[in-house]
């Protein structure tokens, strides 16, 4: 009897296993049909990229990170849409308000990508424009980031999440004002099935391999203003190639 609970226990466990499927962002345009609502409808698999809420003055709010490191987390996230050639649409919240408008680097870089100025609508979702925004896209895996974690990014992705979408959202590119906060709502996302992710993740997956376009030569410029630390690493063997002189001792490391 023991043994047969044994081998019940690790049939199962060798099931769980089976069942995982790692899902890639998608970097070419199959195209694929789903189901809902007892329509087909044929979503490319692509991706969008939403910049949700990243407001002058909301900004303020994301204390979870040092100022300075937020900032430079917001215009990563926002940046992805210039290096990987992404569509993309913004989204503001009462930005006449104290929320304040979003960057004017965002609408510079996107000056064609819809904006959607909501005027009262906590989730981006229950706005029709947006929602139409999103739809005309017709992309069926979502980049997402904004401000609050626990409210803006959270609330539409589980919204994405129930219309059928794959949502990918970058967790340092969302800002909230406790730490604890932050990590419950990632928690909730995540079992909703949104993948919370790094912008260093969402970078690579985007890439796959350093050989392609974008690839190494597009790549390096862009981590080095927004991944100082990955930059420093490609700087530091450019100068090891160009002026390094292997010192006495490191001769003999393994």
């Amino acid at each position: 009897m023991n043994f047969s609970l044994k081998t019940a226990a690790s049939l199962v466990l060798v099931g769980l296993a089976n069942a995982f499927t790692y899902e890639r962002l998608d970097k070419d345009n199959a195209v694929c049909t789903l189901s809902r609502d007892w329509q087909l409808i044929k979503l490319t698999v692509s991706k969008l990229l939403l910049i949700v809420d990243m407001q002058e003055g909301l900004y303020s709010l994301a204390r979870d990170f040092d100022a300075s490191l937020y900032k430079n987390n917001m215009y990563a996230h926002a940046s992805l849409g210039k290096v990987f050639n992404l569509p993309v649409v913004m989204t503001s919240s009462s930005e006449t308000g104290p929320n304040g408008p979003l960057p004017d680097e965002f609408l510079q870089w996107y000056p064609n990508a819809p904006l959607i100025k909501r005027q009262g609508e906590v989730d981006a979702w229950d706005n029709p424009q947006f929602k139409e925004a999103v739809i005309a896209a017709n992309k069926s895996q979502i980049i997402l980031g904004g401000i609050t974690t626990d409210v803006c990014t959270t609330f539409l992705a589980l919204s994405l999440r129930d219309a059928g979408y794959s949502v990918w959202a970058n967790h340092e590119a969302s800002g909230t004002t406790t730490g604890y906060i932050r990590d419950m709502a990632n928690d909730r996302m995540r079992a909703a099935g949104v993948q919370v992710v790094s912008y260093f993740a969402i970078v690579s997956e985007l890439m796959r391999d350093w050989r392609n376009t974008p690839g190494a030569k597009e790549i390096f410029p862009v981590l080095d203003q927004y991944l100082p630390a990955y930059g420093m690493v490609a700087r530091a063997h450019r100068a090891a190639v160009d002026n390094g002189t292997v010192l006495a001792g490191e001769d003999i490391l393994p």
